[in-house]
């Protein structure tokens, strides 16, 4: 077993031992050598999928359902091909299960019901109606790709709202484990996925994929996510983002170093919306696509989102029916202690 030290903090290592418990949902939880775990510890090692009872309410029936968050589009062309058909596939893996769709994005749902009359609650509004309802255990289910600000939104409902149920457990986004810890590499599987909807690529030829970007430290997965790109040896693949790091400067000096002379850009969002459309593939000036013919490239834009690509969206299924798993408690746990 690989050392586990930077996983949580080096007070908190120095403090306890730390058993690594593998359940098939997979998660982390403290050793029960660790007596007195204060809060702060307890929510440190809320690593991977997260799961609370809450001791009140262990009298309650059991009544389950899941709420699948994303944080929404305004274009419904792209949400019909991507979100829906990824919930309506999460749906049919749970015949029988109530599952409601919630955005984040509350400008995003202000504008859908103001232009189509649909009302999509908000995760906070999907909880509070479905404990209305009486239902004591609930699943949460991300469409996040990356763990970055919208995750940690996620996952300060999924904090601040658990106490109100009998059982509350919430998956991970698409990538998440890096192959550590006996993990799966979600990185790798994805690339993989993500590569079935790549042209064939000859020497002059480059697929340039398009990442949001974020300022919270998880802009670093896209690194990650280029070295599993790399090891696939499909050619020239180059990740680079909107709004974090690598932008699109940094990449272009390496096309012209590889002599690349045709380049399709893809989106590596859920879905196709306003960055897919308008600032990788519009007609203004300002434009990845026209940016790249400036400067001599021929320009393919591939404007689909990943909630489209099939490969893919088995994956935001797994995740979902993880914790799905873990709430029904299915799941067999493996346990490995480490002394620090």
């Amino acid at each position: 077993m690989k050392k586990f030290g930077k996983m949580l903090t080096a007070a908190a290592l120095a403090a306890s031992c730390l058993a690594i418990s593998i359940p098939g949902y997979a998660a982390y939880s403290l050793s029960e050598e660790v007596k007195a775990p204060t809060p702060a510890l307890k929510q440190a090692s809320e690593i991977g999928v997260r799961s609370y009872s809450n001791p009140a309410l262990q009298n309650l029936p059991d009544k389950d359902a899941m709420v699948v968050m994303s944080f929404g589009t305004t274009m419904k062309e792209t949400r019909d091909k991507t979100i829906n058909p990824t919930i309506d596939a999460i749906k049919a893996a749970l015949p029988g299960v109530k599952v409601v769709t919630a955005y984040t994005s509350h400008i995003i749902i202000d504008r859908v019901k103001a232009n189509e009359g649909l009302e999509i609650p908000t995760p906070e509004k999907a909880l509070e109606q479905l404990k209305a309802e009486g239902y004591t255990r609930i699943a949460l289910a991300t469409l996040d790709v990356i763990p970055g600000m919208e995750y940690e939104y996620k996952t300060a409902i999924y904090r601040l709202y658990r106490d109100n149920f009998k059982k509350m457990t919430f998956g991970t986004p698409l990538l998440y484990w890096q192959g550590q810890e006996e993990q799966p590499d979600d990185v790798k599987d994805f690339a993989e996925a993500m590569s079935t909807q790549f042209p064939k690529l000859g020497k002059a030829d480059a697929v340039l994929v398009m990442a949001h970007g974020t300022p919270h430290p998880s802009n670093a997965y896209y690194s990650v996510v280029q070295d599993r790109f790399n090891s696939l040896n499909k050619g020239n693949i180059h990740v680079y983002s909107v709004e974090g790091w690598p932008s699109l400067g940094d990449v272009i000096p390496k096309l012209k170093a590889e002599k690349v002379k045709n380049v399709t850009l893809m989106p590596m969002m859920m879905v196709a919306g306003d960055h897919a459309n308008n600032d990788m593939a519009g007609d203004e000036e300002d434009s990845h696509k026209s940016i790249l013919q400036k400067e001599g490239f021929k320009v393919t834009p591939y404007i689909h989102g990943l909630g489209e690509n099939a490969a893919v969206q088995k994956m935001f299924v797994a995740h979902a029916l993880e914790s799905w798993n873990a709430l029904k408690g299915e799941a067999k746990e493996q346990s490995t202690g480490m002394q620090h």
